[in-house]
């Protein structure tokens, strides 16, 4: 049962990423939507542990894939997109090291 616990747990939090990766992009919010609940319905009668598992691990990655590196673009005229990033995206950036440090 705690399986089925994390399975749930993945699903919505699928879909709050979805909403403030895509928000106020009706298209992109219905068809995320509609994709995450295909995959999840697919899967329903799935009873493999391990195979729930390696379906979890896609879930989780995708998750992070869109939390961390979607954009948002907006089109301003036929041939410009105005990019909006979010708040959490905007982190400083790590400088360049030409001599990589040795690991102990």
């Amino acid at each position: 049962m705690a399986q089925a616990a994390k399975v749930l747990q993945l699903f919505k939090t699928l879909h709050r990423t979805r909403q403030q990766v895509f928000k106020s992009d009706v298209r992109a919010l219905e068809a995320a939507r509609i994709k995450i609940n295909e995959e999840f319905k697919n899967n329903k009668s799935e009873t493999s542990p391990k195979k729930i598992e390696e379906l979890m691990k896609i879930g989780s990655d995708v998750e992070l894939l869109l939390r961390t590196s979607v954009i948002q673009g907006i089109h301003t005229d036929h041939n410009t997109l105005k990019l909006v990033p979010r708040k959490d995206l905007l982190v400083e950036n790590v400088p360049y090291c030409d001599a990589p440090t040795q690991k102990q």
